[in-house]
């Protein structure tokens, strides 16, 4: 499995990322819809493994109804737990109604903005496909794991603020 070599390289990363910290430990939050459990669930699981191969990351896990949910969720950890991150996680799978296009925007739109308003990244990794077979395909299979590749893109967005913030 992929696995195995995003937790070697996590390491590296970890240390590319947060190289001008020192002192207390990286918060990072991550938040999670139930909705298609079955994908979510492993979504959630292999971020988690991710991180927790990581010395000096805090991880603060929240679950959450349903995708829609998320950036409340993300709003609040930013908010009362100061998280130096959010990592999102959920799987939209495109049904027979417009609903499908309504969530994917929602979602998107308020964690952008939420990551504008509180200059904290906030790592997409809400899944939005035309099947459930697309999903898995990206939690561990063909198309590696999403939830990986935005556990590595927040730890690189702390550590670029971070230097930006140095300059």
């Amino acid at each position: 499995m992929k696995l195995k070599k995003d937790v070697k390289t996590a390491k590296a990363l970890k240390s590319k990322a947060v190289k001008l910290k020192s002192g207390p430990k990286l918060k990072i939050g991550v938040v999670t819809s139930r909705f298609n459990e079955e994908i979510t669930s492993k979504l959630e699981a292999g971020t988690l493994d991710f991180l927790e191969a990581i010395e000096g990351v805090e991880i603060l896990a929240v679950r959450v109804p349903g995708a829609v949910e998320i950036p409340l969720a993300a709003q609040a950890l930013l908010e009362y737990q100061k998280v130096d991150a959010v990592i999102t996680l959920g799987a939209v799978i495109r049904g027979e109604t417009t609903h499908y296009e309504e969530v994917c925007r929602s979602v998107e739109r308020n964690c952008s903005r939420l990551m504008l308003d509180y200059k904290k990244p906030i790592a997409f990794g809400v899944l939005t496909t035309e099947n459930e077979e697309q999903a898995m395909d990206r939690v561990g299979g063909k198309h590696g794991h999403k939830g990986v590749d935005a556990a590595q893109a927040a730890l690189e967005m702390i550590g670029l603020l971070r230097e930006i913030k140095k300059k």
